[in-house]
């Protein structure tokens, strides 16, 4: 009867030995993401595609409507101020103009035969002749024909502008841009036609991510580079802001002054528009190796052998675009573990990937 007892002795002996193992089991070696830890000194802003505009240009077309039977320029051409751009055909106001002189003789004629009638009637009326009545109607008569004469002289004026308003003429020196109409086709007053633009003033235009409109520095000199050859650069400042975002793109165009931009940087050229500035020295990591607790930041910092890691606080000045700028807790060269922060114990076992990120 002793045989059981024995037996149940040696098995509770067993099982305090597992329990002993268990519990001496050293803690798993967790594989973690790490990046070695750089001191900043410049910020960059950018880079931003977008392409060189004028600042001044205008759509110009007829004031008149018509068809056309002449563009005498296309995309690209350099016009002279009062160089002919496009015609209309003309015989339409031709024969307005011939209806407008006819109309002006008629005009004529009966404001001086009322004229004359007028005179004859008051000298009768001096004579006792006619009646009040009859020299009143003769006055009347005589003023009607003389308003209608100077509004038949106003349509002829305005019938002989119009035959200038057939042709298209530059306003100004310029360029080319844009064209709408061709030959033979029916366009109305004010259509635009062609869009001249003034290439001696020229300006950067770029797109900009709203949610990065903020970051923007306003007054600082933008560096804007050419894309066929990023060794030919000008200055630009900012000079407007779009202000609402495009409905599609969520974007902001932002116009750019160029001051004193090389030749090469012609109208519809693609440029590249970025700033780098100093700023006060810091360490940027990304936002996931930053540990959030009791209201203090803190890191992973990996030992020099690369195998423990170690809590340590951390001083964050700032945090944007999933990046947190430090400045004071780590030191140039540091390894920080930068994912599963949450999930790491102090003096922890660690094996560190192959790279850093």
């Amino acid at each position: 009867m002793r045989y059981p007892v024995a037996l149940a002795a040696f098995a509770l002996l067993v099982l305090g030995g597992c329990h002993e193992e268990a519990a001496e089991a050293p803690p798993p070696i967790r594989p973690v993401l790490y990046t070695v830890a750089k001191v900043v000194g410049t910020e960059r802003f950018g880079p931003f595609a977008g392409t060189v505009e004028p600042r001044y240009q205008s759509q110009l077309g007829f004031r008149i409507g018509g068809r056309v039977v002449a563009r005498d320029v296309t995309v690209g051409d350099v016009v002279r101020k009062g160089q002919r751009l496009a015609a209309l055909d003309p015989v339409v106001t031709r024969f307005a103009l011939t209806r407008a002189e006819a109309d002006v003789a008629d005009a004529t004629a009966q404001s001086e035969n009322a004229a004359a009638t007028e005179a004859r009637v008051r000298r009768l009326f001096e004579g006792g002749n006619v009646t009040q009545a009859q020299l009143d109607t003769a006055t009347a008569n005589r003023d009607t024909t003389q308003a209608r004469l100077a509004q038949m002289r106003a349509s002829l004026q305005k019938a002989r502008d119009q035959i200038g308003y057939t042709e298209l003429t530059a306003d100004f020196d310029g360029v080319v841009t844009e064209r709408r109409a061709e030959v033979g086709q029916d366009v109305t007053a004010g259509q635009t036609v062609v869009t001249v633009a003034r290439p001696e003033v020229r300006e950067a235009v770029v797109d900009i991510p709203e949610d990065l409109l903020g970051a923007m520095p306003r007054d600082e000199r933008f560096t804007v580079a050419l894309q066929s050859a990023p060794e030919v650069t000008a200055t630009g400042t900012v000079r407007e802001v779009a202000p609402f975002a495009d409905a599609s793109t969520r974007t902001r165009r932002i116009r750019m002054t160029l001051q004193d931009p090389p030749a090469a940087f012609r109208l519809g050229a693609t440029i590249t528009v970025d700033l780098t500035r100093k700023v006060a020295p810091h360490v940027v990591l990304p936002e996931t190796a930053i540990l959030s607790a009791e209201g203090r930041d803190a890191v992973w910092i990996v030992d020099a052998a690369g195998t423990r890691v170690a809590r340590r606080p951390v001083e964050v000045a700032g945090r944007r675009h999933g990046f947190a700028a430090l400045t004071a807790g780590v030191e140039p060269g540091e390894r920080v573990v930068v994912a599963g922060t949450h999930s790491l114990g102090e003096g922890q076992t660690v094996r560190l990937a192959d790279e850093a990120l």
